[in-house]
C-alpha cells in the first residue's frame, strides 16, 4: 500500500548511500529511506550505492546512480550500454536466471495484490537457451545527421533523440544487417531522412520480418510521401543485396504521428506476404499482420495453450483474438470445429489463406470485436467447449467475460502478455465460478520487462 509522507524524507539533489531491496516492474531497484522508496536505475537487489535523487513525490521518489559500491552475484557485464540507454534491453545486466525468477515474482505479486488469488501456483518461467537474436522484426526509424547521413537507431528513453545503432542484439543478426544494407541503398540515391520537427525528408522507418524456419525476408519502407526515387534502381539494389527478400513493400505515412505505419501500401517487389512455419503448419504473413516476434517461444507458449485444452476431437472451439489463425489452425487439427474472431480484417482474411492452405476445413472466422461478437454469438444459442484467449495488453472486456461465463464451456485458456490485466481478469473469472489452479510464464522477450503467461481455468 503506498504511504503518502507529509514531507519526504529526502531532498532532490541530495546525495545518499543506499542499499537496494527489491525491483519493481520498470526493472528499476528499490532502495528505502526511513521507509521512503526510490527508484533507482541499475541497481539490483543486495547491491549498495552513493545515489543522488532526481525527482521527490508524495509516496516515493527517483534518484540516479552515482557509484555503485558493492555488486549483486547475479549482476552481468552489459553486452551494450546503448540498449539501457533507448530501453530495448533494461534487463542485460541481470543474470538470466535471475531474470526468469524476476518474472516469475512479477506474475506472483499481481496474482496476490490485484486477484487476491495467493492459492494459484506460478511454475517457473519458461526460458530460452540461447536468449539473443530471437526477433524475428524490427521497426527502425531513419533520420539524417547533420552532414544530410542517413542515420538508423533507437530513440534515446523518454525523447526523440535518436542515438546511431546498428547491433541490437536480441533481433536476429540477418535483420540487423538487413536494415544497414537497406539504408545504405536508399543514402546511394539521395532519399532524405524524415525530420519530424519540421515534417519533411521522406524516409521514416525501415521495417524488416523474417521468416525463422523459411528465411523469407520482408523489406517495408515507411516513407512521408508516396514519391521514392529512382524505385528503378533502389528495387534491383535491394533484391541483389538480400537475395532472401520475397516482398517489398512501400507504407505512405505522411501524418505528424509516432504511429509508425501509415494507411495506404504500394507494392514494389511480389506480393504482400512472406511466409514462416509454425507447429508443423505454414503461414503466409503480411506487412499489417500481428505475428509472435520470438518463433522459438512461440512454439512453446502455443504447445502450453494448446495441452490446456484438452482437446479430444469432439469439441467446439473459440479462439478469440485469432490474428492469421495461428492458434487457431493448430487446435483445429485437434476439435470438431474452431470459430475464430478478430477485430482486424487484413488478419481474418490472412487466417482464411492460412487455413485453406494448410487443408483446414473445420473452422470459420469471423470479424469483429471479441467483446460485441462473443454476446451476440450467446444470443444466438452458439455454444463453446473450450474458449481460448489472447487479448491485447489492456486485457479482457467485463462484457466479453459475462459473454464467456453464460456460454458455460468447460475450460477456457487465457494467454497473457500483462500480469496486471491477467490478475484483473483471473479473479473476475473466479467470482463468476471458474477457477485457475496454476499459471504458467514464458519469457518470449529476454533482456526485457515483458512476460507471457498461460492459464487454464475450469468451472467450478
Amino acid at each position: 500500500m503506498k504511504t503518502n509522507y507529509e514531507a519526504a524524507p529526502v531532498t532532490k539533489n541530495e546525495k545518499l548511500t543506499v542499499s537496494f531491496e527489491d525491483l519493481t516492474s520498470e526493472g528499476m531497484g528499490v532502495a528505502k529511506v526511513d521507509g521512503y522508496p526510490l527508484f533507482v536505475v541499475d541497481g539490483l537487489p543486495g547491491e549498495s550505492a552513493i545515489v543522488k535523487v532526481t525527482k521527490v513525490g508524495k509516496s516515493y521518489g527517483f534518484a540516479r546512480m552515482e557509484e555503485r559500491l558493492t555488486s549483486s552475484q547475479d549482476r552481468v557485464p552489459a553486452i551494450d550500454v546503448l540498449g539501457t540507454r533507448v530501453g530495448t534491453m533494461p534487463l542485460q545486466h541481470l543474470r538470466y536466471s535471475a531474470q526468469l525468477d524476476f518474472k516469475q515474482d512479477l506474475v506472483k505479486r499481481d496474482l496476490n495484490r490485484i486477484a487476491k488469488l495467493p492459492e494459484i501456483k506460478v511454475l517457473p518461467t519458461i526460458g530460452m537457451s540461447n536468449p539473443w537474436g530471437y526477433r524475428n522484426k524490427a521497426q527502425i526509424p531513419v533520420r539524417a545527421d547533420k552532414n544530410g547521413k542517413l542515420v538508423t537507431g533507437f530513440f534515446r528513453k523518454g525523447t526523440h533523440e535518436l542515438v546511431p545503432m546498428e547491433n541490437f542484439h536480441i533481433q536476429d543478426p540477418k535483420i540487423d544487417e538487413a536494415i544497414v544494407k537497406v539504408r545504405d541503398i536508399l543514402q546511394e540515391y539521395g532519399v532524405k531522412g524524415y525530420d519530424e520537427k519540421r515534417n519533411t525528408g521522406n524516409i521514416r522507418h525501415i521495417m524488416i520480418r523474417r521468416g525463422y524456419h523459411t528465411g523469407e525476408m520482408m523489406v517495408v519502407l515507411v516513407t512521408r510521401t508516396a514519391k521514392l526515387f529512382p524505385m528503378s534502381k533502389i528495387i534491383p539494389d535491394i533484391r541483389e543485396a538480400l537475395p532472401e527478400v520475397v516482398s517489398i513493400v512501400q507504407n505512405v505515412n505522411p501524418k505528424r504521428t509516432n504511429v509508425i505505419l501509415g494507411d495506404e501500401n504500394i507494392f514494389l517487389y511480389g506480393e504482400d506476404v512472406y511466409h514462416d512455419t509454425l507447429l508443423g503448419h505454414t503461414f503466409a504473413i503480411s506487412s499489417k499482420s500481428f505475428y509472435q516476434i520470438n518463433p522459438v517461444q512461440t512454439e512453446r507458449l502455443y504447445q502450453i495453450a494448446l495441452d490446456a485444452a484438452k482437446l479430444t476431437g469432439k469439441e467446439t472451439v473459440i479462439d478469440a483474438f485469432c490474428g492469421i489463425g495461428t492458434l487457431s489452425i493448430s487446435l483445429a487439427e485437434k476439435a470438431q470445429h474452431v470459430f475464430g474472431l478478430e477485430i482486424v480484417p487484413d488478419a481474418i482474411e490472412m487466417a482464411e489463406r492460412n487455413a485453406k492452405e494448410n487443408n483446414i476445413t473445420n473452422i470459420t472466422f469471423e470479424v469483429g470485436a471479441a467483446e460485441e461478437l462473443l454476446p451476440k454469438w450467446v444470443e444466438n444459442g452458439r455454444k463453446a467447449d473450450v474458449i481460448l484467449v489472447d487479448p491485447p495488453r489492456k486485457g479482457l472486456e467485463a462484457a466479453f467475460i459475462d459473454a464467456a461465463v453464460e456460454m458455460s464451456p468447460e475450460r477456457i485458456v487465457y494467454v497473457s502478455c500483462n500480469p496486471s490485466t491477467l490478475a484483473r481478469d483471473l479473479a473476475l473469472f473466479d467470482e463468476k465460478g471458474y477457477q485457475a489452479r496454476e499459471v504458467q510464464p514464458v519469457d518470449m522477450f529476454p533482456q526485457t520487462l515483458h512476460v507471457e503467461s498461460v492459464v487454464a481455468l475450469e468451472k467450478i
